[in-house]
């Protein structure tokens, strides 16, 4: 058995947000944090940075043959999930899929979207930033996502509140891919 230590990736991930259709960075400045004018840094997280690509497939089969014969993909999911460690007002309105935000002296609030959502979502981009093999970075782009799981704001006494999110990625076009992987090589 041969081990390329070096291909062996541990570390965390950054994540940003921008807005769906946002300006993405070149592969070439994969190594190189993006615009901060078009994507936002999400903050501290905890537990991780997760890409989760969930694919289904029909199975081919004939009387005569006991064993699956083909397979057909069907449907192909792509998440990106995370606790948000930052319990800001921003990151609650990213979860809940937009809102609307203001502030004054001394104060910010937040409303959420009730209506709109359930026909015209917000959908927005999301770029995870993490450790490729060799020690390089890796850039996840996931071009036209929503959060689809719970949202929750717990409050306790002996845990740090996170925000939990479920980011799911949806079709683009047929000329734009919902999501982009680019790794560093040197």
């Amino acid at each position: 058995m041969s081990v390329t230590a070096t291909n062996l990736i541990q570390g965390p991930a950054t994540l940003y947000q921008g807005l769906f259709g946002a300006t993405e960075p070149a592969d070439t400045l994969v190594n190189a944090a993006p615009p901060a004018s078009s994507w936002t840094d999400l903050g501290g997280t905890q537990d991780g940075v997760k890409l989760a690509v969930d694919q289904t497939y029909s199975e081919l089969e004939v009387d005569q043959i006991t064993v699956r014969v083909g397979s057909r993909l069907t449907k192909v999911d792509f998440t990106i999930e995370t606790s948000l460690a930052e319990a800001t007002l921003e990151n609650l309105s990213l979860v809940l899929n937009g809102g609307t935000a203001a502030s004054g002296a001394g104060y910010k609030s937040y409303d959420p979207i009730v209506t709109s959502s359930a026909t015209q979502p917000n959908y927005f981009g999301l770029m995870m930033d993490g450790f490729a093999p060799q020690q390089f970075r890796r850039r996840v782009i996931g071009r036209k996502m929503l959060n689809v799981d719970s949202a929750e704001l717990p409050y306790t006494k002996d845990k740090q509140t996170l925000i939990p999110a479920k980011f799911a990625g949806h079709y683009v076009s047929g000329s734009i891919l919902p999501f982009h992987i680019v790794d560093q090589t040197a």
